[in-house]
C-alpha cells in the first residue's frame, strides 16, 4: 500500500497503529477541512453538514435569519429615534454647583417646557407673530423624580408669575441679555432660550435643574391619539371660543385635537384664569399617567416605540440627555411608582401688587415650598422618613418631622434684618429664603462691614425670636447676642459662613393644601361660569 494517500493537492499520511494509547497526531488544517478520505475523520463543515438533519438545516436558517432581523430592527430604531432628537444647551450662562448626575441612581430634576412657537407644524396655530424669538414657554413644570424611585413631584409654575430673571447669555448667537426684575416668567425663554428658562427657575427655587424636555402642540395631538385618548371630566357643558374646546358635563375620552383644545384652554376653568388652566393641565396629565400604568404601556415594547417615536419627533432636550439609552432610563425609572406618590402641585401665587392682571409668589407659603423641596421632603406626607437611598444631604437615620410647636407670637411680624459681612453677596439671598421658609416675612437687608464670625444680635423683649432665628439657620447659641442698638432681630453673616442651613434637624412648615391631587385621584374640573353651555 503506498504509504501516502493523495487528496487533491493535500498529502496525507495514513493513521498509524494507536494500540499503545499514543495521542491523535497532528493533522494538517487543509486536510481536515477538506478530505473525503474516513482516514482523516469528518471535515469540520462539508462532513457535518451532509450528516445534519434537514429539520436542523431549516431551524438553523431560521433562527440566522430572526437573529439577523432583530440587529437591522433594533438599529433601524436606534439610528430613528436618536435622528429624531433636538438639542439646546441647559443653561445660559448661569453658575452650575453640582457635578454630573447619574440618570440611573440620582434624584432628578427635569424642566419640562410647552413651547408655543408657530413654527412648521404649529402654523395652523396662529402666524410668526404669535409667538416671538424662541417661543414663549406656554407650560413649564418642574419634574422631580426621588432618588429611590418612589416619589415624583410635578410642580407647575403658572406663566402669568412675575419673576426676577438673571442675566442669560444665548447660547446660539451669543447676545447677552441683561438681568431684569419682575417680567414674566415665560419670557425668560422667548429672549434668550430655553437655558434662560432653566437659569430662572435656578435662582427662583435654589435648586439646580439637571435636565430639560420641551414639546411642542404637535407632540400633545399625537401622544394622545398614540395611546388612544385621556379620560378628562367637566362639572358642566362647556365651549372655550378661543381654544376651541367643547365638552358635554362629566366624563369625555380627548385625543388629537379636542386633546390639546383641553390643555391650552385658558378660560374654560374655574375662574378663567391662569391656576384654572393649571389644574385642567394636571388632571390631564394624572388620567395620562394612569391611563399608561393601567395598559401596561411601559412593558409593552411595540407600545413603547410608537410612543417614543412620537415624544422624541416634537422635542428638544439637553445635550446629557439626548441618547436613546438615557431617556430609556430615566423612562424605566417612572414605570414602577406608585400613582398616590406623584404629586402635582402649583407655586402657591396671589394677584401682584404691581399688576392685578399678573400673579407672584404667595409668601412665606412658596418659599416653604422651594425650602421642602431642597430637603427632598415627600410632598404627600411631609411627616415620612426619607428612604436610605433618598438625597444625600438626608440623614438616613432621620426621625419623622414632628410637628411645628406653635411659638408665642407671631412670626410674620417679628422684625428680623440680614446684614452681610461675608464677601459673598449671595448669602443675603440665601438667608432671606431660609428666613421666610420658617415662616419669617417681616425682613429687611442692611449695607454691612466685613466681619469674620456670624452672630445674632437682638434687642430688648425678642431674645426668643433671636433663639428661635438661631436655630433656624443652624447658628449655634453661643453666637446669639444681646444688643442695645438693635430693634427686633439681626443676623449679621461673616465670613465663616455659618447659618442659612435650614435643612439640618429642622421641620418644614408646608400648607396643608400645597398638593393639588396625586395621579391617583380622579378629579372633575370646575367650569368656567361664563363659558358653561346648555
Amino acid at each position: 500500500m503506498n504509504p501516502f494517500v493523495k487528496v487533491g493537492s493535500t498529502v496525507s499520511r495514513p493513521r498509524e497503529d494507536r494500540a499503545g494509547g499514543t495521542g491523535s497526531p497532528v493533522r494538517s488544517g487543509s486536510a481536515a477541512r477538506h478530505t473525503d478520505d474516513p482516514a482523516v475523520g469528518p471535515a469540520r463543515h462539508l462532513g457535518v453538514a451532509r450528516g445534519m438533519p434537514g429539520w436542523l438545516k431549516i431551524g438553523t436558517a431560521v433562527v440566522s435569519i430572526l437573529l439577523v432581523g432583530v440587529i437591522a430592527f433594533g438599529a433601524y430604531w436606534a439610528v430613528r429615534l436618536q435622528g429624531n432628537i433636538s438639542k439646546a444647551a441647559l443653561g445660559a450662562g448661569g453658575e452650575k454647583t453640582e457635578g454630573a448626575v447619574d440618570n440611573s441612581r440620582d434624584r432628578l430634576q427635569i424642566l419640562i417646557l410647552g413651547s408655543d412657537t408657530r413654527d412648521g407644524k404649529n402654523s395652523q396655530y396662529g402666524g410668526a407673530s404669535d409667538s416671538t424669538g424662541y417661543g414663549h414657554s406656554d407650560v413649564m413644570m418642574l419634574l422631580d423624580i426621588s432618588a429611590d424611585n418612589k416619589r415624583v413631584n410635578v410642580v407647575s409654575f403658572p406663566r402669568d408669575l412675575l419673576v426676577d430673571m438673571p442675566k442669560c447669555t444665548d447660547q446660539e448667537s451669543k447676545k447677552e441679555f441683561p438681568a431684569q426684575k419682575n417680567v414674566m416668567i415665560n419670557a425668560a425663554m422667548s429672549e434668550a432660550g430655553i437655558g434662560c428658562a432653566v437659569d430662572t427657575v435656578n435662582k427662583l427655587t435654589g435648586l439646580e435643574i439637571d435636565h430639560f424636555m420641551m414639546a411642542d402642540f404637535n407632540s400633545v395631538k399625537e401622544l394622545s391619539n398614540t395611546v388612544g385618548g385621556v379620560d378628562v371630566c367637566i362639572s358642566d357643558a362647556v365651549y372655550d371660543p378661543d381654544s376651541g374646546l367643547r365638552l358635554p358635563k362629566g366624563t369625555s375620552k380627548v385625543q388629537g385635537e379636542q386633546a390639546l383644545a383641553f390643555l391650552r384652554a385658558r378660560h374654560a376653568f374655574a375662574d378663567g384664569g391662569d391656576l384654572g388652566r393649571i389644574k385642567g393641565q394636571q388632571g390631564f396629565l394624572s388620567s395620562l399617567v394612569r391611563k399608561i400604568k393601567d395598559d401596561g404601556t411601559l412593558s409593552n415594547p411595540a407600545k413603547t416605540l410608537q410612543i417614543a417615536d412620537v415624544v422624541t419627533r416634537n422635542l428638544t432636550i439637553d445635550e446629557g440627555m439626548a441618547s436613546i439609552p438615557t431617556l430609556l432610563t430615566v423612562g424605566n425609572r417612572l414605570k414602577d411608582i406608585d400613582v398616590s406618590k406623584v404629586a402635582f402641585v402649583a407655586v402657591p401665587t396671589v394677584p401682584a401688587a404691581s399688576d392685578p392682571n399678573r400673579l407672584q409668589m404667595a409668601e412665606p407659603a412658596a418659599s416653604q415650598l422651594f425650602a421642602a423641596m431642597r430637603k427632598d421632603v415627600d410632598l404627600t406626607d411631609p411627616t415620612a422618613t426619607p428612604s436610605p437611598s433618598a438625597s444625600a444631604s438626608v440623614s438616613a437615620s432621620a426621625e419623622p418631622a414632628p410637628s411645628e410647636t406653635a411659638a408665642a407670637y407671631d412670626k410674620t411680624l417679628q422684625p428680623i434684618t440680614v446684614a452681610n459681612g461675608s464677601g459673598t453677596p449671595a448669602r443675603t439671598q440665601e438667608i432671606i429664603k431660609a428666613l421666610t421658609a420658617g415662616g419669617f416675612t417681616q425682613l429687611g437687608q442692611l449695607a454691612a462691614r466685613p466681619v469674620a464670625a456670624t452672630a445674632v444680635y437682638y434687642g430688648t423683649g425678642f431674645a426668643d425670636v433671636a433663639a428661635d432665628v438661631a436655630a433656624l439657620l443652624g447658628i449655634p447659641a453661643t453666637q446669639v447676642l444681646p444688643a442695645a442698638g438693635v430693634s427686633g432681630v439681626q443676623v449679621y453673616l461673616g465670613s465663616d459662613l455659618v447659618g442659612g442651613n435650614p435643612g439640618g434637624d429642622a421641620p418644614v412648615a408646608l400648607p396643608k393644601d400645597i398638593v393639588n391631587q396625586t395621579a391617583g385621584d380622579v378629579v372633575c374640573q370646575q367650569a368656567n361660569p361664563f363659558l358653561i353651555t346648555r
